[in-house]
Formats: structure tokens, C-alpha cells, sequence
């Protein structure tokens, strides 16, 4: 198998990163050298969080280089514009329908794009761009925190890895009192795919 390059990005207490460890232990656990690494660019403070995750028969770095990811995982709409030039032209973006507008949007110097133009600038660089209400489907589920499990769920389509393997994963890495809720949403998010 060709090594897969997954970008996941958001901002700080999306729960980027825990979706990155739990996909990265489903690589693992099915036999495929992983290599990661996360950039936390004060991410407290609602700062860009960037995880790369690689997997294959033998990986040597981490870092995922310009126009070489086969998939983007975007928690926000505009963190996925930003990291849009990574996609590889037969990559796929999976993106949270989410604004969370920055500062300079908020005090009225810039503007949010609207989802025409987000599709667009991201279209630039691979036609297989989907626009997922994520944060809606968790908060529907119960618990807008989940939103990290519905995208998983939504991007298992595009991975090589079974989606038994990917919940079975989840189901070890989380708490007992999340696991039920997190499987409910992982299926939700992937039956979102289908429809």
C-alpha cells in the first residue's frame, strides 16, 4: 500500500489531536508503520492546532510536504482554506460545517467567506470537497464535543482502514462512559457519506 498522508486541522479544544491518536492507533493496529506529529499554535486561546498523521509499509518522516495529502480532515471552515494547498489534486477535504469567526473578523476589518467561496478556494486544489455538518450532527447526538467522532465516522470513507477496526479503536481509547455515545456517532457520521 502507497503511503497515506492525512491531514487533521482545527483550533485548540476541538479535539484535533485525540482524533489524530485514535486514527493513528487504528493504523497501528492494523500492521502499518505510523508516524505523527501536532503543531499547537496557541491553541488555548483558539489557535490553529495541526496534526500529521503517515501511514504505509515503512514511513520515514512525519511531516506531510505541500500538495501531498491524500485527505483533509478540517474541524473549521476557514483552518481548512488555510491548509487547502496540502491536497493532493485526487485528495479528498472533509470540512465541519463551522465558522468560527477570528478577530479581525469580529472586529469588522475582515469577512468571513461564505460556503460558496470556501468550496471554491478549496476546489482549487481537488474537486472532492465536502461541506459536513459535523458540530450540528454531535450537538443533535447529545454532544457538540463529539464532533471529532461524527468527521472520523464521515472520513472512514476514504481510508483504508475497516470501519470495524476504526471503532473498535475508538471504543478502547475513550472513557466507558463515552464509548456508547462515540459509537452511536461515529456510524452517524459515516452513514452521513451514503446519503
Amino acid at each position: 500500500m502507497k503511503t497515506q498522508n492525512i491531514l487533521i486541522v482545527g483550533v485548540g479544544g476541538q479535539g484535533v489531536v485525540l482524533a489524530s491518536n485514535l486514527l493513528a492507533e487504528a493504523a497501528l493496529s492494523a500492521g502499518y508503520d505510523v508516524k505523527k506529529t501536532d503543531t499547537l499554535g496557541m491553541a488555548q486561546r483558539g489557535g490553529s492546532v495541526v496534526s500529521h498523521l503517515r501511514f504505509g509499509e515503512q514511513v520515514a518522516s512525519p511531516l506531510i510536504a505541500a500538495g501531498e495529502a491524500d485527505l483533509l480532515i478540517a474541524f473549521e471552515k476557514l483552518e481548512a482554506i488555510r491548509w487547502g494547498h496540502f491536497l493532493k489534486t485526487d485528495g479528498a477535504a472533509v470540512v465541519n460545517d463551522l465558522a468560527m469567526p477570528p478577530l479581525s473578523v469580529t472586529l469588522g476589518s475582515d469577512v468571513y467567506p461564505c460556503d460558496a467561496e470556501i468550496v471554491t478556494a478549496l476546489k482549487r486544489f481537488t474537486p472532492e470537497v465536502h461541506l459536513v455538518p459535523g458540530t450540528a450532527t454531535a450537538s443533535r447526538l447529545g454532544n457538540a464535543k463529539m464532533v471529532n467522532t461524527v468527521l472520523l465516522g464521515y472520513a472512514s470513507n476514504f481510508l483504508p482502514i475497516g470501519a470495524e477496526r476504526l471503532a473498535s479503536t475508538l471504543e478502547a481509547g475513550l472513557p466507558p462512559k463515552l464509548r456508547q455515545p462515540n459509537l452511536v456517532a461515529f456510524e452517524t457520521g459515516r452513514s452521513m457519506y451514503l446519503k
